[in-house]
């Protein structure tokens, strides 16, 4: 099956576009237990669109009426390589904040009501500690955090088990508790519903 070059640039530009929103945005995607940050689902698409490109353009050689096309052809390369560009960027500063920040992504168990699932991104960077929780439902993706807190000296609630999660019929509720030393400054307290 051909497809015709507006397809196809169609179908190549819009996975670009998908892998520059997703390297800018916060959302995760689990799968089978893991964990897979924004800008590493953004990194695949943009491996995926580029090897559509790279496909479309093998099949779709210039003909003589394509090239009549140059202008158009030419704003469309120059589209496709801001979009390139823009994922890139996302894909390296969110790789680069997870490295710097020493974070840690956890599936908290046990599951809610119809397969709701919180997710937590702990982060300690020099005398700070946050986190985000994410609502994540059957599909495994999750658009945007829940909630947040801030806590005193680096200190990670999560990791020390200092939480608790409840499921009710409604959704579930995560409260992050600190310690004497290391107090929740912000937040602490979020409502999780993934529908």
């Amino acid at each position: 099956m051909r497809l015709s070059p507006a397809v196809s640039t169609a179908v190549a530009t819009g996975s670009l576009a998908l892998a520059a929103v997703a390297s800018w945005s916060s959302l995760l995607l689990v799968v089978q237990g893991w964990v897979i940050p924004g800008w590493g689902v953004s990194a695949v698409l943009l491996v995926v669109s580029l090897l559509l490109q790279w496909a479309f353009t093998r099949v779709g050689r210039p003909t003589d009426a394509s090239r009549l096309l140059g202008k158009r052809a030419k704003r469309a390369r120059l589209g496709s390589s801001a979009l390139i560009v823009t994922a890139a960027l996302g894909i390296t500063w969110g790789a680069v904040d997870d490295l710097i920040s020493n974070v840690e992504y956890r599936v908290l168990r046990p599951a809610g009501p119809g397969g709701c699932t919180a997710v937590v991104r702990e982060t300690s960077f020099l005398v700070s500690g946050s986190g985000e929780v994410y609502a994540v439902g059957l599909t495994g993706l999750a658009v945007g955090e829940a909630g947040s807190w801030t806590v005193d000296d680096g200190y990670r609630p999560i990791d020390a088990g200092t939480y608790e999660l409840s499921w009710g019929r409604d959704g579930g509720h995560l409260r992050i508790r600190g310690t004497s030393t290391d107090p929740v400054v912000r937040g602490g307290s979020t409502d999780i519903d993934c529908w």
